[in-house]
Formats: structure tokens, C-alpha cells, sequence
């Protein structure tokens, strides 16, 4: 690591700790030739994941956007935010940690869906109506008839 005061490239570690619930390592570092401290972090590196669209048409993953949708279809339910950002985790970490670096955004939506149907039922079919673009009335009574079906077994 090059210290910030001399330019030298040699560095010791002298205390390492956890931050950010374990995502990052804050080093405290000693420069071997001017002897200054200076602090670096460390963050785990990550292979982007790129969604394949309906069109075909391929776009880097961003969380914000599913978290985004999510939040739309949540809207005056009592759901909190908090309850979304780690419906948004979960499904990031899935993402991570399949071997595939292409996903289709149809599985990313599948997750979704799977995942409000256990938190609310009414995001569930307002997500499902945009994910799945129903055309009709008869398709939404399709849908909230398996939701209702499925509560009877």
C-alpha cells in the first residue's frame, strides 16, 4: 500500500477490524520509511451481474431498481422499508452467489414475487400485475384466485 505522506510503497499492518457489519476491513497501517499511520479499507470485489431484459437488451443489476419496484407495489401497506431492503439483500445474495453472471430479469422477478407473497399478499398481486403485465381482468381473477386457493391448503 503507497503512503499518502512520502510515496513509499511498503506499509505494515499494525490493527485490522471489521466495519459496516462485516463488509469492509478498516487497516491501520505504518509507513516502513517516514513512520506516519494512515488508514485503509478493504471491500470484498464483486462480479457484476447483468440482467437479461424481455427485449433481450443486457443492463448491470442495480438494487435500487428492484428495490424501487418493490417499494410501488408496497405503497400505503404497512411494509417497511426495512422489510424491503432485505427482501432487495436476499435476493442479491442469491444473485451472487449462483454461478451464473447472467440472469434473466424474469428470475429476478420470480424471486421477487416469492418473496412478498410471505410478507404481503396485496404487494404481491400489485408487483405480480406489472411483472407479469396483466392484459385483462380475467388474468388478475386467475392470479387472486391461486393466492386463495393456495391460503386454503
Amino acid at each position: 500500500m503507497k503512503c499518502p505522506y512520502c510515496g513509499y510503497a511498503e506499509s505494515k499492518v499494525i490493527d485490522s477490524r471489521p466495519t459496516d457489519e462485516g463488509e469492509r476491513i478498516r487497516r491501520r497501517r505504518e509507513c516502513l520509511k517516514c513512520g506516519k499511520r494512515f488508514t485503509t479499507y478493504e471491500v470484498i470485489e464483486t462480479v457484476p451481474i447483468i440482467v437479461i431484459k424481455k427485449d433481450k437488451s443486457r443492463e448491470v443489476f442495480d438494487r435500487n431498481k428492484l428495490l424501487n419496484g418493490l417499494l410501488r407495489a408496497c405503497e400505503k401497506r404497512p411494509v417497511s422499508i426495512e422489510t424491503l431492503e432485505k427482501i432487495v439483500d436476499e435476493i442479491e445474495n442469491m444473485l451472487q452467489n449462483s454461478l451464473d453472471r447472467e440472469v434473466p430479469s424474469s428470475l429476478i422477478g420470480q424471486y421477487a414475487m416469492d418473496k412478498l407473497k410471505g410478507v404481503d399478499e396485496v404487494a404481491y398481486v400489485r408487483f405480480a400485475s406489472v411483472y407479469r403485465q396483466f392484459k385483462d381482468i380475467n388474468t388478475f381473477m386467475d392470479e387472486l384466485s391461486r393466492i386463495i386457493k393456495s391460503k386454503k391448503q
